[in-house]
This record gives structure tokens, C-alpha cells and sequence, in this order.
């Protein structure tokens, strides 16, 4: 009788590379798997914004980035060289890449090895980065800079030096100022730019950072515009109303508010904002319309470019930033375009045939917030919003919140309530549903109970939570057939995962947006996927 020629499920093979047998224990203590330091590094970069977990510390996490960072430079350069502007630009994390960036470098420095320049010139691409850069740099290492910090922020400066970054980014409250920065790294002499525009804008920052009173070059017309709008606003707010004048003077919405005070109507001074405001900028201000009675007319102009794939792909915006704001708006108006937007900011995530068994976890530990500079969102919000996702892209998904062990039935009982899933509801709408019916359930992360009461014959599982399962006698890969993938989502980043990952049928992701989804399908094919896949480039 044959062995083997039944039916072929191919050996594929994912990034995120644990070892075979468990060394260690998660933070609940089931059996922990060690990962490679670049996956180990991937998972903590890519959820880390500045906030300690549950379980972890923010020092303690920052400790443990920064440590990965400098054994992977060193270790593989080439790999670092891609991942640190993936990090910025596909994961979206700035200060993440920021951190790695000089981490990065350093260590380079200390081992001799090359490439540091490219590095940081990638990692920067918002005006304000330079600054943040060099005072990370300054506060842990001193002034001195390297050579390769100046010229790649000097190569960096070239395009993100504009006049219009520097009158929304050259803060007084910022502790280094373009001005600063333009002393302290010299671009005109790295880039041999004398005479031009740029020489004049670099010039007329440091006179600003100082206080000089000098003319500005005709050279800057945006900047000089941007005097004279002030100039003349100071004597007549109403000039502020002119949409035309506020774009080519490069005013902020900050600005004009500021400078408006209550001289002129909120109503009037947004409907002539919005037309020169950026994607973020009328995503934060949306309240804000509604509460100043914008018209109609003009929220459909805002709803079109929030709603326009193409803007929300250029906006870098995480997901649950729509989620968000979808929460915080008073009006209805903005409902729709911000599902349209969520879901662009969703794209990657495939649409998968056949049975899905989609576990949320909604343990007390995933209660812990995203930011340190924003506690609204929590990681189980992110949770959700993945996991109620792919369930609506597959051809038949169940959707189960779990924890910990009921209270209230036997011991061995699942503390997990299946979610049921409506057709055709917006994911918006799923999610508040899933907020106000009490699907946040607290406790603990039984993980292995949770999938022995779940899984019945489903073709795949995809759980989404941060790994640290609770010990009750089975680990959790051994609660599903081998021969059935189990695609891990991690939210947290924290050291050991709950399963092995990288080959078989056993494959760990992560992330706060959906780049990473991509990878499914490809080993659902039976390819392998790889580092380059993600990030792009030839070398493995």
C-alpha cells in the first residue's frame, strides 16, 4: 500500500526561523521557542512604538532592540541595508528606524566594516527625521559624528530640506533645529551646493535658529510669502481665508488657527485650509470639521481623498489609525470613506479558499496599549481589526476570541466565544459590534485550549496574538494536526514565540499593517518564501 503518493503537501520555508525544540518559556509558561536573532529582531521592530508590553518594560524592550540591532549589522550588513528602510517605509515605523539606524551605524563603526553612509540615508524620509537622528545620537554617543552619520543625513537633506518642511518642521520646542542640524553636519560642502536654493534655504535656517532678523533671498519666495501673509493677518485674520494665499505661503493649519484665534470662523478658516492640508492632517481634524459645521460640499472633497487607495498608500498610515478615527468622529459623514480607506490600507491582505479558523486573542495581556504617545489603541484592537479581516476575505472563516480557562464550567473548558460573522457588514461595523457585544474577554492566553475547542477540520489557522500561551500539558502546535497550517500573527514582538516557525506547516508573521500577508499565499503555493520578499533586493 503506498506511503507517501497519496497527496503532496509541499516542505515550504517562511523568514521567521525559531528552533525545533523549545529552550525557554513564555511570559505564562507554556514551552517557548528561541528565534534566530534576525527574526527575533523583525518581530520587536516591527511592533514596537515606544511602549512597554504587558510583560516587558519599555527599557527593557528598547535594551533588546538595540542589542539585536548591533549583532545583526554586524553579522549581515547587506540584510540590515534592506530591512532598516523596509522598517521605515513599508512597516511604517519612524522611530523604530530611527533607533536602528544609529544602532546600526555604531556598531558598524566598531567592527570596521562599511556601508553606514547608505543606511542613513534611507532611513530618513520626513524633514523632522534628521533632527531626531542626530539628538538620539547626541544623547547616547556625544558630538562627535561620524563621517558617514554626516554625509548620509547631508545626502538626505537634499530632498527633505524644502521650504515648506521647514516652516511645518523648524520647531522651537524641538531641541535641535534645521538650523542645527545644517551646522552640525555642513551639506553644503558634502554636496557641493553653493548658490543655489538649497544653500539659501540652509543658510536662512541657521539665521532663523539664531535669531538674526536678516531679509530672506528672493530665492525662498514660500518663506517670504509665509512672512507676509503673518504680517498682513496680524492687522486683517481675514486674510487667512484665502486658499490660494495660505498654500503658496506654506501655512499650516497649526499656524492659521493659531494666528486666527477667534477673530474669524472656524467654518471659513477650514474650508479654506483643506485644500493644501495633507492626508494625515485631515485625518486627525476630522472632529474638528464637524464640530466647526464644515458644509457638506466640502466634506465630500475631504471624504474623496481620504477614501483615494492611491493617497492612503502614500500617507503611510497604519490601519488602526482609521479605526481610530472612525471611533472619534461625532458625524456618520465619514463612515464610509474611512471603511474604503481601511480597507486600502488592507489590500495585501489575500483572499484565502476553503476553511479559515481565525483566533483573536483577547487576553488581559493584550490589553496593553500600542504608543506611549497614544493609549486609545490597544493591541487588541489591532488584533481584531487583522483577524476580522482575513475572515472577510476568505472563502469560510470562523472567528473565535479566546483567553484563558473558563470559571465557570469545567476547569478544562476554553474561556472563547465564537464571533459570528454577518455578510456583507463593513469591517468598521464589525469591529464595533465586536467592542459593544463584549468580545474582549480578559484572563489569561490558553492558546492550546482555545484551538482544541475551536478547530474542526479547517484547511488553515491564522492566530493573532502575542504568542505567550499559558502551560496546560500540550503546546499549542500539537493542538492542530501537523498536516494543517498554523499561521502565527504576532503583535507584540516579545522573545520566545508559542510555536515553531519558518518551515512545514509552521509559520510566524507580524506587523502592525499588512505587508506581511503576502507571504501566505506564496507557501500556500508551495514556494518558499524569503527575507526579499518583503523587503526587496537579491541577496537571501
Amino acid at each position: 500500500m503506498s506511503k507517501y503518493n497519496r497527496a503532496v503537501t509541499p516542505a515550504v520555508a517562511s523568514p521567521v526561523k525559531t528552533e525545533a525544540v523549545p529552550s525557554g518559556v513564555t511570559f505564562e509558561g507554556a514551552p517557548g521557542y528561541a528565534r534566530d536573532p534576525k527574526s527575533e529582531l523583525f518581530l520587536l521592530a516591527v511592533a514596537h512604538m515606544g511602549a512597554k508590553s504587558f510583560y516587558e518594560s519599555e527599557a527593557g524592550r528598547d535594551r533588546r532592540f538595540t542589542g539585536l540591532v548591533a549583532e545583526v549589522a554586524v553579522a549581515d550588513p547587506e540584510w540590515t541595508a534592506r530591512f532598516v528602510p523596509w522598517l521605515r517605509d513599508s512597516a511604517n515605523m519612524r522611530t523604530a528606524s530611527v533607533v536602528a539606524v544609529a544602532e546600526a551605524l555604531r556598531a558598524l563603526q566598531a567592527a570596521g566594516k562599511p556601508g553606514g553612509r547608505q543606511i542613513v540615508a534611507s532611513a530618513l524620509k520626513r524633514a523632522d527625521e534628521p533632527g531626531e537622528l542626530l539628538a538620539y545620537w547626541m544623547t547616547r554617543y556625544g558630538r562627535k559624528l561620524p563621517v558617514a552619520l554626516n554625509r548620509g543625513i547631508s545626502d538626505a537633506l537634499k530632498s527633505l530640506y524644502t521650504e515648506f518642511a521647514f516652516l511645518k518642521y523648524d520647531s522651537r520646542e524641538s531641541a535641535l533645529r534645521f538650523g542645527d542640524v545644517v551646522e552640525l553636519v555642513n551639506p553644503r560642502y558634502h554636496l557641493k551646493e553653493y548658490g543655489t536654493w538649497r544653500d539659501a534655504l540652509w543658510r536662512h535656517a541657521i539665521e532663523s535658529r539664531h535669531g538674526r532678523g536678516n531679509d530672506v533671498p528672493e530665492s525662498l519666495p514660500m518663506i517670504r510669502a509665509n512672512i507676509a501673509l503673518r504680517k498682513t493677518a496680524a492687522e486683517d485674520p481675514s486674510a487667512l481665508l484665502d486658499p490660494a494665499a495660505l498654500r503658496a505661503a506654506g501655512m499650516t493649519w497649526e499656524d492659521a488657527l493659531s494666528l486666527a484665534g477667534a477673530k474669524v470662523s472656524k467654518r471659513d478658516l477650514w474650508t479654506s485650509l483643506i485644500p493644501s492640508m495633507g492626508y494625515m492632517a485631515l485625518l486627525r481634524n476630522l472632529r474638528n470639521f464637524d464640530q466647526a459645521g464644515v458644509s457638506d460640499e466640502v466634506a465630500q472633497q475631504v471624504a474623496a481623498r481620504l477614501a483615494d487607495p492611491e493617497q492612503v498608500a502614500r500617507s503611510r498610515q497604519f490601519p488602526f489609525r482609521f479605526l481610530s478615527a472612525y471611533r472619534a468622529v461625532p458625524s456618520l459623514r465619514w463612515s464610509y470613506p474611512l471603511e474604503k480607506a481601511l480597507n486600502a490600507s488592507l489590500a495585501s491582505i489575500p483572499a484565502l479558499k476553503g476553511r479559515t479558523l481565525v483566533l483573536i486573542d483577547t487576553s488581559t495581556s493584550m490589553n496593553a496599549t500600542l504608543s506611549g504617545g497614544d493609549g486609545t489603541m490597544l493591541r487588541w484592537d489591532a488584533a481584531v481589526l487583522f483577524g476580522a479581516a482575513v475572515a472577510q476575505r476568505c472563502g469560510q472563516a470562523d472567528v473565535v476570541s479566546f483567553s484563558g480557562r473558563s470559571y465557570y464550567h469545567e476547569p478544562q473548558a476554553a474561556k472563547a466565544r465564537a464571533f459570528p460573522l454577518r455578510a456583507g457588514e463593513s469591517l468598521l461595523r464589525t469591529l464595533e459590534r465586536w467592542q459593544g457585544d463584549g468580545y474582549f474577554l480578559g484572563g489569561g492566553t490558553d492558546t492550546a485550549l482555545a484551538l482544541k475547542a475551536s478547530f474542526n477540520g479547517h484547511d488553515r489557522v491564522v492566530i493573532v496574538t502575542d504568542e505567550q500561551a499559558a502551560s496546560n500539558g500540550t503546546e499549542v502546535s500539537a493542538a492542530v494536526p501537523s498536516r494543517v497550517p498554523l499561521y502565527t500573527w504576532n503583535i507584540s514582538g516579545e522573545k520566545f514565540g508559542h510555536a515553531p516557525s519558518g518551515s512545514g506547516n509552521r509559520h510566524t508573521f507580524g506587523g502592525l499593517t499588512d505587508s506581511a500577508f503576502k507571504l501566505i499565499p506564496m507557501l500556500e503555493a508551495g514556494r518558499d518564501s524569503r527575507w526579499d520578499d518583503l523587503f526587496g533586493g537579491t541577496a537571501d
